[in-house]
């Protein structure tokens, strides 16, 4: 006889067993997202917010926030997924709960607040430290040491370049902390810092640049469409590409260094290259100082010509008749750095493409005879140059000449996101080194759009911050189209026309007065909808493409957003050029953003000049006179067109009322 009791049990163990076998025949769900969703993270507030990842083809993916709203959607064939969920007015700390049938990922201490992207070349890279020593931020420990702020975040992409668009990205959120704020975009932190202040809510940098890089880098292959000079690029480069793969596999990898730290950390031979009695008679006879270093430079027997970027070393044997004392060795800029031994002892190093060096050489370093210098230089893309004067010296001004014959070699090449290392043992094997496509962003538009920004899509952001330029200058017809062409891309890429503000690039002394026209090419991009530009005419440096006044630059970004964003009433920009009307021998001008009037600098109005019909530029006198510019010059009866600011490196003498500094221009189109 069945027992009633017994039956229920087997029919409850029959049921469990069944739902534990349907269980392990389903396929497992593997969640994944982006480090760009983890702990810390912000989200946009007040706003549809895009959550994604992958998983298993047709999965069901919920994603939960404590703050009371969800969003459910399956993944498609290829596992990709994406929701929408409705976000609240800042605050926080939430949780974010992402949810598959098998597993959980739970997100603390997520803020809700403003999300902005931060992109560019290296003054946008510049972190809150500066590039030391050489280029510091203005006041850096201070700013540091005050830098304590729970509700800034800032999430830095790692550099990566890539001939096709990518998924992956490199980098985490960080809370703004004196531990932490070293490392963050100084123009960012002082963006956010102000919008923070002003608002006391959350918020989250999205921080991706790569110094001394060129926009065309960073806009997408459909973006450049318009662009044939890049698509035949991307086009050759693609197809050289697999060659070069199959022939490098051969060789060991290592990670590209970002920093000085991480340069001096690996190791390329040093011990047995730099030794005194290494045997270099079978590397290329090279002359210093060096302008590009070159496979005709270093592999003068390939039949490929093309500029080399990656790890190389040069090795000078120099000859001494007595041991001098307090000797320094010598040498001008490095790009980008270098590790510096004599003797096999290292005397310095150095991560800076502009600074010259001078180490002072240890007591019993030097030795009477016969001595070696050794330089491990690495260029991480664009120049690879080794500068002079090249030499020793003593406080007496004695000096010995470094310069002319040395010995070098090719380390390792920068492939994709690798340095490719051919180590001793397979010097034999350069001979056969094929067109190997450079792995500078430089030479491959969208690259890093495809490493660094496509990873973010379509992370929701409130807009975008963008300071380049530099690397354009002397393309400044290009730029006119290429930058607002970038521009509109980004926004198709997102799905949406975000405000985009930008810093107009420094004064600095590049040496051929171009960069005046570049400056114009971004004033121009102000035609662009729902775009700002912050004005630096006040703080650049002749010398230091760097300049160390980052808090004036984030401050300026913020005061765009805050007018336009976010319904502050505030003079939100510097003097910008409009209108020119003739008046006899001389021209009235007016101005936007002039506040409650224009303001000469203490030196007077200066760098104007006037033009007639002959086109020719004359250095102009000028006046404030009920609220416009009159400009007038001896030597033009009847100026036509005018101009302010056109040289390399200028000193603004204009302002508005905020002490807002006027745009360089020009009126002639």
């Amino acid at each position: 006889m069945n027992h009633p009791f017994r039956s229920y049990c087997m029919l409850f163990i029959s049921t469990l067993l069944f739902y534990n076998c349907q269980q392990q025949s389903m396929p497992v769900s593997n969640l994944s997202l982006e480090p760009i969703f983890s702990d810390h993270m912000v989200l946009q507030q007040s706003t549809n917010a895009a959550i994604f990842g992958t998983s298993a083809p047709e999965t069901r993916v919920s994603v939960v926030g404590s703050w009371g709203n969800s969003a459910t959607t399956y993944s498609d064939e290829h596992g990709k997924w994406q929701v929408k969920i409705v976000t609240p007015q800042a605050g926080g700390p939430f949780e974010l709960k992402v949810e598959t049938r098998d597993t959980t990922a739970v997100f603390k201490d997520v803020l809700i607040g403003e999300v902005w992207l931060a992109s560019g070349q290296s003054n946008m890279e510049m972190p809150l430290t500066g590039f030391l020593p050489a280029e510091p931020i203005d006041n850096n420990e201070e700013e540091i040491n005050s830098a304590n702020f729970n509700k800034i975040r800032m999430l830095t992409v790692q550099r990566n370049m890539s001939p096709l668009p990518i998924d992956a990205l490199n980098g985490h959120w960080l809370i703004c902390h004196p531990d932490t704020a070293a490392t963050f975009s100084a123009t960012a932190y002082f963006f956010a810092r102000r919008l923070h202040k002003e608002f006391n809510v959350p918020v989250g940098i999205v921080h991706s640049s790569w110094g001394g890089t060129v926009a065309e880098a960073w806009a997408s292959e459909d973006g450049l469409s318009d662009f044939p000079q890049f698509q035949e690029v991307i086009k050759n480069y693609e197809q050289s590409i697999s060659g070069a793969k199959e022939w490098l596999s051969q060789f060991g990898k290592t990670s590209i260094p970002n920093d000085l730290k991480t340069f001096e950390a690996q190791d390329f031979e040093d011990a047995n290259i730099a030794a005194q009695e290494f045997d270099d008679a079978n590397w290329s006879e090279v002359t210093l100082p060096l302008d590009q270093v070159t496979t005709e430079v270093l592999l003068p027997d390939s039949d490929q010509l093309q500029s080399l970027h990656g790890v190389f070393w040069f090795r000078k044997t120099f000859d001494l008749e007595e041991i001098p004392v307090d000797m320094v060795f010598s040498i001008g800029a490095i790009d980008d750095a270098d590790l510096t031994y004599i003797n096999g002892v290292k005397i310095g190093s150095t991560w800076s493409w502009q600074e010259k060096r001078e180490y002072p050489i240890p007591a019993g370093v030097l030795k009477q005879g016969e001595n070696v210098v050794s330089i491990r230089h690495f260029d991480g893309g664009g120049g690879s140059n080794l500068s002079g004067p090249i030499h020793l010296s003593n406080a007496q001004g004695a000096t010995l000449s470094l310069e002319g014959s040395w010995k070098g070699r090719l380390y390792a090449d920068i492939f994709l996101d690798s340095l490719v290392t051919y180590d001793l043992e397979k010097s034999g094997a350069l001979a056969e080194r094929p067109f190997v496509p450079s792995s500078s962003p430089n030479d491959l538009p969208s690259s890093l759009f495809n490493g660094m920004l496509k990873p973010l899509i379509p992370y929701t952001i409130k807009g975008a911050l963008w300071y380049q330029g530099e690397s354009n200058v002397g393309r400044a017809e290009e730029y006119k189209t290429l930058f607002p062409a970038m521009i509109k891309d980004w926004r198709t890429q997102w799905g949406y026309e975000f405000p985009f503000y930008f810093v107009q690039i420094a004064p600095f002394n590049y040496g051929n007065d171009l960069s005046p026209a570049l400056r114009d090419a971004q004033r121009h991009s102000l035609l662009t909808p729902k775009t700002g530009m912050a004005i630096t005419m006040d703080i650049g440096h002749p010398e230091n493409i760097h300049p160390g006044n980052k808090q004036d630059v984030g401050n300026r970004l913020a005061l765009l957003a805050l007018a336009n964003e976010y319904g502050v009433n505030l003079l939100k920009s510097g003097p910008l050029f409009s209108t020119k009307t003739q008046y006899e021998n001389t021209l009235m001008l007016d101005f936007e953003y002039s506040g409650d009037g224009l303001v000469a600098g203490p030196m007077g109005l200066r760098n104007f000049e006037v033009s007639g019909e002959d086109g020719i530029w004359h250095e102009a006198e000028a006046r404030i006179i009920n609220g416009n510019v009159i400009v007038s010059s001896p030597s033009v009866p009847q100026p036509l067109d005018v101009r302010y600011g056109w040289k390399d490196y200028v000193e603004a003498s204009l302002f508005n009322s905020e002490g807002l500094p006027a745009s360089s221009f020009t009126s002639r189109d």
